[in-house]
């Protein structure tokens, strides 16, 4: 069994990258070729208490999606392609793409907050992952420089599976609405809520498996 260790790793990270770059590929084209102007998502935005700069707006939205495909890229390449007992200098590089990256993410999705589809408790969820996701990112960074490499790793998939925020909360929703009728605005609500959820758990199980591994 221990023989085929390496195939299964090499296997996992195949589909691991085939996955994200699928998600990548599609949200890139949904949101900077296909639909530009975002005209259905801002269709939903209403009872805004402030105007809402439609020119600001976008540019912010496309710098965010230019900012969450470099962190899921580099988040990704960090855990499986640049492992720094390998390419110590380039996984070091890439750590600091990772976390200018995620420091756009979330300062753009902080200005977008205040907009958010469904109103302020959408609001409230969406700061509260900008938060926790540079929280666990600041933690990973001092923990690296504390020279603690395993609560580095540990803090860093904390990190890295809020580059799949996005991701979750479509799904989410789309098997909510679509699937079991909810209305709209709850089931986007609840893919909000639930991306944290998922997030921190997934996260958790991931470090458990990556321990027992070692």
């Amino acid at each position: 069994m221990s023989g085929n260790t390496p195939f299964f790793r090499r296997t996992a990270v195949l589909l691991i990258w085939l996955t994200v770059s699928v998600f990548l590929m599609y949200s890139v084209y949904e949101n900077l070729i296909s639909n530009p102007e975002a005209k259905e998502f801002l269709s939903r935005k209403t009872g805004l208490k402030r105007e809402l700069r439609l020119p600001v707006w976008l540019t912010v939205m496309h710098v965010h999606v230019i900012a969450a495909a470099a962190a899921m890229a580099a988040g990704t390449a960090a855990l499986t392609l640049l492992r720094a007992d390998r390419f110590r200098k380039l996984h070091r590089w890439n750590g600091y793409l990772y976390v200018l990256s995620t420091v756009i993410v979330n300062l753009s999705s902080g200005y977008m907050a205040p907009y958010a589809t469904g109103g302020k408790i959408n609001s409230i969820a969406f700061n509260a992952i900008n938060i926790i996701w540079f929280v666990f990112t600041l933690l990973a960074v001092l923990a690296i420089r504390r020279g603690n490499v395993r609560e580095h790793g540990d803090w860093m998939l904390r990190s890295y599976m809020f580059c799949y925020t996005n991701f979750i909360i479509h799904a989410v929703h789309r098997i909510a609405h679509q699937g079991f009728g909810l209305d709209y605005y709850v089931s986007y609500t609840a893919g909000i809520y639930g991306s944290i959820a998922v997030n921190l758990l997934a996260a958790q199980w991931l470090i458990r498996l990556r321990r027992k591994s070692l």
